[in-house]
């Protein structure tokens, strides 16, 4: 099976590129990711961080 899939791989042209675009995307969208949690302000975090907990404290009471 690997082979077969070796062989396809070998004819298409310029399949390298591909790996490396996919490398790029991964690349930039965690860069981005880190960039938005450094800069992220810490109240839209905590705001954030207790949401579940209000949820259950809100299904409890109608209860």
């Amino acid at each position: 099976m690997l082979k077969f899939v070796k062989g396809y791989m070998e004819n298409i042209e310029d399949v390298a590129t591909y790996p490396m675009i996919s490398l790029l995307i991964f690349f930039v969208f965690f860069t981005l990711l880190f960039v938005w949690v450094l800069t992220a302000s810490k109240e839209h975090i905590k705001e954030m961080s207790e949401m579940p907990l209000e949820n259950d404290n809100q299904q409890n009471e109608q209860l």
